[in-house]
């Protein structure tokens, strides 16, 4: 359509038409007509009025020299529209193509409800939008067109479960934050509600007191305990507070959004912390606790708790006893209480101690036996000489302790291990769990206590020893190890003996190293303390050495100072010396061939020692193998 400036008035006038107009006062009717227009702009929101309505569009005048057409399809929110009605719509485009001018009713809905949304943000205004849907995190709430978030968290002061219940429904929120480059809206109805629940909350905290009765609702659920709404405020129920009885879970007698009484037990105005109780409500089952319960009697019931040092047995729901690991077992070896009973087994026990006012009680269930230390027979079953085999149950520095039935331990010292080795630490010699045979060397029965040997199972080789390992003989010894003290040596028969670093130069002047195996001269030899000296330097030196070393252990044969001497003999004639010197040359003989003789006899006897030990040793270990 041409506009009303570029209009030939010349020509229309040469045709004879306006010709009685005079040029004011056709600039007078151009105004009057110009004042019937509307001056618009494209992407602006308007009033239009609707002057028809078909089956595609609705045709609207916004005072613009044409009308307007929009699709019939954006009014369907309004299925009563009629003509002459006045609605919004967004302009388009002036005139498209075809002249026609483009308006829209949708883009001005989302124009006009991103104009609410600003508004709302910065007046702190409450809108009112319906959720259309369910997504990650939360729901879609639509604001007059504009699709809004409104996460899980913000949809009510208490967590919810079940978004799906809000779908469809109108609901009032407040815009906490827009992201203009992505058009994306967050909102919150939690603000609303916190509001709201401020003013009850401050009159609640106002009139809260100890011991105070109040319902509220679960909200929230831990294993420590439960949080409950008390209508404005939480308050914290400790599983400790729920029950009289001991419970894992607060989920095994309570449920989330079930109303409870509670009483406030404690609560902080600064922090706002609140303390409830809900056990407090009835009475302690102690004060219902049997007169017959007490100090002897006994008791059954569940365990409920196995800790290191002991397990607690429950009696009746809040009423419980300590069982002390060390009221276990007769046995004075410690165990772990999981030796002898679990969480969840219902057995009988003795009542030690108890305190109704301190509501205390520890029990035991050994007593349930008889101690084997006051039995009759123990005198005569664990008399000295007596053999037994136990289970190692502990080592120490000193020895280690068998077990030889429950609640009867005895010691084993070090030293009663073995004849022949020198054992540092029973660790060398057996270990813990292992089972052994032992002698009872001392009974004291009212100290609970016992001796035991295990060498002593054995004859002492040592008597044998002294015929065997004289001053003077030689052995072919191996060295185990060496410092500066001197070298351990390994003779024949399984025993140790020591050296001397002066002891251990070779006949080259070389030292002896560990490993090595050489002749060595017992030098020294001790029953009673089981010490063999030797040394390898004495094989290869005078023998003059030997003979001071055999007179001074001939002094100790010497007759004491002070006593009274002999009468010297007479001298022999020549003939009886001659005579005399016979004989002992005879007797030399006939002793070393004694000597001799001993020496085989007891190298015999030594060996049949070893061999008698060698099969004890092995039956003693088929018999493990098979206890075991």
């Amino acid at each position: 359509m041409a506009n009303v400036q570029d209009f030939d008035w010349d020509k229309f006038e040469s045709q004879g038409f306006g010709g009685g107009y005079s040029a004011a006062e056709r600039a007078e009717m151009e105004q009057m007509y110009a004042d019937t227009l509307n001056t618009v702009q494209e992407e602006e929101v308007i009033k239009g009025t609707v002057v028809g309505i078909t089956d595609r569009d609705v045709i609207l005048n916004i005072g613009f020299k044409s009308d307007g057409l929009v699709p019939v399809s954006e009014f369907r929110d309004m299925p009563d529209l009629k003509i002459g009605d006045e609605v919004e719509v967004f302009i388009e485009d002036q005139e498209d193509p075809n002249g026609q001018l483009i308006l829209s009713r949708k883009k001005a809905k989302i124009v006009k409800a991103w104009e609410m949304i600003y508004g709302a943000l910065e007046n702190d205004t409450v809108l009112e939008g319906v959720v259309k849907r369910r997504t990650k995190g939360g729901l879609i709430v639509d604001l007059y067109g504009v699709e809004a978030f409104l996460p899980g968290s913000q949809i009510d002061v208490k967590p919810i479960r079940d978004f799906d219940i809000y779908v469809g429904k109108k609901m009032e929120v407040k815009v906490v934050k827009i992201n203009a480059a992505f058009d994306n809206v967050v909102v919150s109805h939690k603000v609303l509600i916190e509001k709201d629940l401020e003013q009850q909350r401050a009159a609640i905290l106002n009139n809260l007191e100890k011991g105070q009765v109040l319902e509220g609702v679960i909200k929230n659920m831990t294993n420590f305990g439960v949080f409950i709404d008390l209508g404005g405020v939480d308050g914290l129920l400790h599983i400790t507070d729920i029950s009289w009885g001991r419970i894992n879970h607060p989920q095994e007698v309570l449920e989330l959004d079930q109303k409870v009484n509670v009483v406030v037990l404690d609560f902080d105005d600064d922090k706002k912390r609140i303390s409830l109780g809900m056990k407090q409500l009835t009475a302690h089952p102690w004060d219902a606790l049997p007169a017959e319960v007490e100090v002897g009697s006994r008791v059954r019931g569940r365990i409920v708790n196995v800790a290191d040092y002991g397990a607690f047995l429950e009696l009746m729901p809040g009423v419980e006893g300590l069982i002390h690991v060390s009221e276990m077992s007769w046995s004075q070896h410690l165990r772990n209480p999981q030796d002898f009973i679990k969480q969840g087994d219902e057995i009988e026990a003795v009542v030690l101690t108890m305190d109704r006012n301190e509501r205390k009680m520890s029990l035991g269930i050994k007593q349930l036996t008889e101690d084997p230390w006051t039995k009759e027979d123990v005198l005569t079953k664990y008399a000295v000489g007596t053999t037994h085999t136990g289970v190692v149950r502990n080592l120490t520095n000193f020895g280690l302790f068998i077990e030889l039935e429950e609640g009867v331990d005895g010691l084993v010292h070090v030293s009663d291990l073995s004849w022949t080795k020198k054992i540092k630490h029973p660790s060398e010699f057996v270990k813990v769990g292992d089972r052994l045979d032992v002698v009872v060397l001392e009974l004291d029965a009212a100290a609970r206590r016992l001796a035991l040997g295990h060498k002593q199972l054995e004859e002492n080789p040592w008597d044998t020893f002294a015929t065997v390992f004289t001053v003077g003989s030689v052995h072919k010894a191996t060295v185990l190890e060496k410092s500066d003290r001197g070298a351990t040596l390994e003779l024949p028969y399984g025993i140790e003996g020591f050296s001397f670093p002066k002891g251990l130069v070779k006949e080259d002047g070389s030292a002896v190293e560990a490993g090595e195996q050489l002749e060595f001269k017992v030098t020294e030899f001790s029953k009673d303390d089981r010490k063999i000296i030797l040394s390898h330097t004495a094989v290869h030196t005078a023998p003059a050495a030997d003979e001071a070393k055999k007179a001074k252990f001939a002094k100790k044969d010497a007759p004491a100072a002070g006593a009274p001497k002999a009468a010297a003999p007479a001298a022999p004639k020549k003939e009886e010396v001659r005579s005399t010197l016979g004989d002992l040359d005879a007797l030399s003989a006939l002793k070393d061939q004694m000597m001799e003789s001993e020496k085989e006899a007891g190298e015999r006897k030594l060996a049949a020692a070893a061999k008698a030990r060698a099969e004890r040793n092995a039956e003693s270990s088929d018999n493990a193998e098979s206890a075991e």
